[in-house]
């Protein structure tokens, strides 16, 4: 009998929930929002851009109080200032929701300002509409991921996100091949050039899915 543990995302999702009720301005990204463009690999992580003013924070510490959660205002507040990604844990569940303040990199802000809704779904919940990045920024912000750790995941999710976009499954969400292609260019020639290998890639197979060959 297997005893592998089912993915548990209900904190994710609730912290989404208070999200939305308390106002803040907040965004998707990685492979959790590229799911909503056509990815399908499984991932049990949801990455969640915020941008926290004080009254946020002091909000989140009343919905998430001890001794069940752990969500100290200090240790966002510094994370905000230092740039770094800070956590809400609920100790009863075991599990841990990592936030990341719009201050830990340049490229977050472009992602929150140009954020749209989708409906996400998560492994045992109920789907609801959420604020996501837009296809485009999912793809270079896996671009930026592969051109730092080389992952096949990233190539994978970008290559299923193309032949989506390419088959038009989602014609509300176009993704930008031309936003793409300039930061594969200032990313250097190695990104270029697996951009430019999936998206041929990705042509063919959607041509193969059209029965065009």
């Amino acid at each position: 009998m297997s005893t592998e543990r089912k993915a548990d995302l209900s904190l994710f999702v609730d912290i989404l929930h208070s999200l939305e009720a308390i106002d803040v301005p907040y965004v998707i990204i990685g492979a959790f929002a590229a799911a909503a463009y056509g990815a399908t690999r499984a991932t049990y992580d949801i990455d969640i851009v915020v941008d926290l003013l004080d009254s946020h924070i002091e909000s989140l510490v009343v919905r998430y109080p001890p001794p069940r959660y752990y969500a100290d205002p200090e240790q966002m507040r510094d994370s905000i200032q230092r740039g770094m990604m800070f956590n809400i844990i609920d100790g009863y569940m075991g599990q841990k929701a990592d936030l990341l303040p719009v201050t830990m990199n340049p490229f977050f802000a472009q992602v929150l300002a140009r954020r749209v809704r989708q409906m996400v779904e998560a492994p045992g919940c109920e789907p609801l509409e959420a604020w996501c990045a837009r296809p485009e920024d999912v793809v270079i912000g896996k671009l930026m991921a592969w051109a730092e750790g080389r992952s096949r995941k990233h190539e994978t999710d970008i290559y299923d996100m193309l032949v989506f976009h390419l088959l038009e499954l989602d014609p509300s969400a176009p993704l930008d091949e031309n936003a793409v292609n300039a930061a594969a260019m200032v990313l250097g020639p190695d990104a270029a050039q697996l951009w430019a290998a999936l998206r041929q890639a990705a042509r063919k197979e959607a041509q193969r899915q059209r029965g065009e060959y």
